[in-house]
Formats: C-alpha cells, structure tokens, sequence
C-alpha cells in the first residue's frame, strides 16, 4: 500500500490532540465543584478516553509515516476509545443542574464505519454540543455558543469525509484540516465558558 501518510502530516495529527488537552483540563478543574462527583468521575473517565484514542492514532501515524511500522492496532482502537469516551462526556452532562454552566465536547474525525460506534460517537458529540450551546446561551457568551455551532459542524464534515475517505493526501489534509478548525473552535468557546466561571 503507498504511503500517503508524510511525517509533516502525522505531527500535525498531535494538534487536535493538544488542543483536546487544554479543553479537558480547563472544564474539568471548572467543573469539579460543578457536578457531583458520579458525574465528574464519568466526565474524567470519558476524557481520558478520548484523549488516548487521539494519541493512539497521532503515534500510529508517526511510526507509519517513519516507516518504523504500522502498528494497525494503535489506528483501530481509535474509534472503538473515543466514541464510548464521548457518550460518556454526554452521559455525565445529561440532565445535570449546573450552579453556573460549563462542559465539554470534542470533533475528532471519524474513520470507521462500526454501526454501534457511530451511534455512540454522534450520540456523544452531538449531545455535548447542544448542550454546550444550550448552556453557552443561558450564560450569554453568544460567543462561544457559536463556537460550539461551528465545533457540531465540523463533527458533520468529519463523518462525511470519514465515509468519502479514499486514503489519498489530499484527504488525509483536508481531514486534518477539518479536525484543527473543530478542536481550535472548541477551545475557543471552552475558554469563553472559563472565563464566565471566573468572573462568578
């Protein structure tokens, strides 16, 4: 198989990841005295999740575009880490009555076709970032709610091309591409919804 994958490109793959990072730490610290402590350790465990199915698939990268080896394992865990890590994000914020707002979600992209992953991974996401926006809004930071709005469609754009998805580089960049403008509008609203917490 040619290896459409350059190295360039897999060290761009780490930074959806590291902007994950940030987003997780900020709402968690923010959240801690928020939600109550089921809910945190659901929102703790589904991040963790999430974030090590990204550097699962950031590191496979790496070692195939070195030509170390491919190590399909660390790609195929990808999906089946973060789909339940993000319907465990959604779970923890579902019906939960916050003394202020905040949450979160992430849109890494989507490159498998598991029926059940997807439905937990759009349940996921698509749940967190509604009410993301929901609560974004009662906060009146628009702003960010609008963050989170651009965030749910780039999460579309991922599945879309995760079904269009013919292992080209062009597909490999626009699908970088698509996930940076997610997880950097993510951040973005995140840091909205910080900075309205630190202000109460």
């Amino acid at each position: 198989m040619e290896n459409n994958i350059s190295l360039v490109m897999a060290i761009v793959d780490f930074i959806p990841v590291i902007l994950f990072f940030i987003s997780a730490v900020i709402l968690q610290r923010d959240l801690y005295d928020i939600l109550s402590k089921g809910r945190f350790a659901l929102l703790a465990s589904g991040s963790i999740m999430v974030l090590i199915g990204g550097i699962y698939k950031a590191t496979w990268k790496i070692l195939y575009a070195l030509g170390i080896c491919d190590f399909t394992l660390m790609n195929d865990a990808f999906f089946p880490m973060q789909a339940p890590g993000f319907l465990l994000v959604f779970l923890s914020l579902l019906g939960t009555k916050w003394r202020s707002s905040g949450i979160f979600a992430v849109v890494p992209p989507v490159f498998a076709s598991n029926l059940p992953f997807i439905i937990a991974q759009t349940l996921g996401l698509g749940g967190t970032q509604l009410i993301l926006m929901i609560k974004s809004l009662k906060m009146h930071r628009k702003g960010a709610a609008v963050m989170f709005v651009i965030a749910f469609v780039s999460m579309l754009a991922m599945g879309y091309l995760g079904a269009k998805f013919d292992d080209s580089s062009t597909m490999h960049w626009l699908a970088q591409a698509t996930n940076i403008v997610s997880q950097l509008s993510f951040l973005i609203g995140v840091l909205g919804i910080h900075k309205q917490l630190e202000s109460m």
